[in-house]
């Protein structure tokens, strides 16, 4: 893994899509074999069996700014495929958090979806609705703010850049 870049933590609410990522088996095992080498979506589902959740797996990690993508020249007359490899070998974390935030963090990677269904809908048709203010939201939805973070870095049509939430679009 010589080359690899460090990934740098400072938002406590990063932890909620790497948790995710190393605490399903499919996940690290997309993972792993993206850290050895650049592989298609097709390759990996020829290795790991399930299509659903290799591509959910590549999506969550695509998202996580875990791995990286570029296009394989195909052979003559063949369409070109987008590849993977890890982007990342190494973490280093340093924030500070209370002991309730941390809590509330861990228990909402592990949440399921349809625990977290009906505030992932409402805060996806607020930002759909413009409201993409991390404060407003906070207090509209009478959540805390790294609560709210965590749900956008979890969920599949949100992310976070800066103090806003906003709408996300995976581009395969």
């Amino acid at each position: 893994m010589t080359g690899k870049r460090t990934r740098i933590i400072n938002d406590p609410s990063d932890l909620v899509p790497l948790l995710q990522a190393f605490g399903s088996d499919v996940h690290k095992r997309v993972f792993d074999e993206l850290s050895r080498e650049w592989r298609t979506e097709k390759e990996l589902i020829g290795l790991l069996g399930d299509e659903a959740s290799v591509h959910r797996s590549v999506a969550l990690l695509r998202k996580s700014g875990l791995i990286e993508t570029k296009w394989r020249v195909p052979e003559p007359g063949a369409s070109p495929e987008k590849e993977y490899h890890s982007t990342y070998s190494r973490v280093q974390a340093s924030f500070g958090a209370t002991m309730e935030d941390l809590s509330e963090l861990i228990s909402l990677t592990f949440m399921s979806e349809e625990e977290l269904r009906a505030v992932t809908e409402k805060l996806q048709m607020m930002v759909n609705g413009g409201n993409s203010s991390l404060s407003n939201l906070s207090r509209e939805l009478g959540l805390s703010q790294i609560f709210i973070r965590g749900v956008a870095k979890r969920a599949d049509g949100l992310a976070v850049r800066g103090q806003r939430i906003e709408p996300y679009v995976e581009d395969f």
